[in-house]
């Protein structure tokens, strides 16, 4: 047997090992929601034809790899563990469209017509202290048509939860324990906020904003500015960059970025199976695939046992600041103007 660990779906598959260790699914059988038919592999509606999947099978059964990266994923194996973790190939994210979601039993869609801002934050950041400010903000503006929905990127919902309860939300707080929205978004450090407006297009991407001061000598950022900037966005409709700059600005994520998520997957579930060892070298295949991503390597520290507000932390910093990686990447405030 072997696990594929796909964001918030965890697949027990009947497959033996093959050559390198690569696992292969009997034929007859469902693989990853599809199945095999005369035309090909189907999931509902949609069909890999029997041309194409001919190549990632075998006469022992079907290269479980080459055919999860066929039906569009990344894919990363841990033979030794036999497991494999997934992530999409080539995420959709366009200033377009939103990506939609449910978590929590809330879909973002619920809100169209209401601008929402999409608030990614942790329990092992110091934006975990900003949570009551966002629902001040929240509560400042929502009859102005505004909503706050925060994300928090904790891979236990138990570490988020006292957090949330102490800020006495009002508004949707979710757990994002799987990293699935934070994926969809691309978001690789917290604070991050995203702001969407009432017809489901991104008004202002990735953005590195905080809604009080207490860390602005590590940040430099100014909350009081920030909160401004949102007010004019929700209550004249100016969101300080126009379609050109969300184009500009909105970060798709990389191949690389991709892969090092699929690592992270398989770094979560091996960490929590007890695994750590073999989480630990999950994690680092990430970092060496995006050492800029906070999301992963500092989001993981807690299930390895490493203290996020640590030496390891401030390790981590020096690191980024040596290769000159941002750790805060704030937008420009109005158009023309920096950050």
């Amino acid at each position: 047997m072997f696990t594929v660990v796909d964001g918030d779906r965890v697949e027990r598959i009947a497959a033996r090992p093959g050559p390198g260790g690569r696992p292969l699914a009997p034929l007859d059988r469902p693989l990853l929601g599809w199945e095999r038919r005369p035309h090909g592999w189907c999931r509902g509606d949609a069909c890999l034809p029997a041309a194409r999947a001919a190549g990632v099978e075998t006469p022992d059964g079907v290269d479980v790899v080459a055919f999860a990266e066929l039906a569009g994923h990344v894919a990363v194996l841990d033979a030794e563990e036999r497991a494999l973790g997934l992530a999409a190939a080539a995420p959709r994210l366009t200033p377009a469209e939103a990506p939609d979601f449910e978590l929590d039993g809330v879909r973002l869609s619920d809100f169209r017509g209401r601008k929402v801002a999409l608030v990614f934050w942790a329990s092992w950041c110091g934006c975990r202290y900003d949570l009551p400010a966002w629902e001040e903000r929240h509560a400042a503006l929502r009859d102005h048509g505004f909503t706050v929905v925060s994300v928090a990127c904790d891979r236990s919902a138990d570490d988020a939860r006292p957090w949330i309860e102490q800020a006495a939300v009002t508004h949707p707080a979710l757990v994002d324990a799987e990293g699935v929205v934070a994926e969809l978004y691309n978001v690789i450090n917290v604070p991050t906020a995203v702001w969407i407006d009432e017809e489901g297009r991104i008004a202002r991407p990735q953005d590195t904003q905080t809604a009080t001061d207490l860390f602005r000598s590590m940040n430099g950022l100014d909350s009081q500015e920030s909160y401004a900037a949102l007010r004019r966005w929700v209550v004249d409709g100016d969101a300080g960059l126009d379609a050109a700059q969300v184009r500009a600005h909105l970060r798709v994520p990389t191949a690389d970025e991709q892969r090092a998520r699929a690592h992270a997957r398989l770094a979560v579930w091996l960490a929590r199976e007890g695994r750590t060892e073999a989480a630990r070298r999950h994690v680092d295949r990430a970092a060496a695939l995006a050492p800029h991503d906070l999301a992963i390597r500092r989001g993981l520290m807690p299930l390895l046992g490493t203290d996020p507000f640590g030496d390891a932390y401030f390790a981590l910093r020096e690191e980024l600041e040596r290769a000159g990686i941002p750790i805060y990447r704030p937008l420009p405030a109005r158009p023309g103007t920096t950050a």
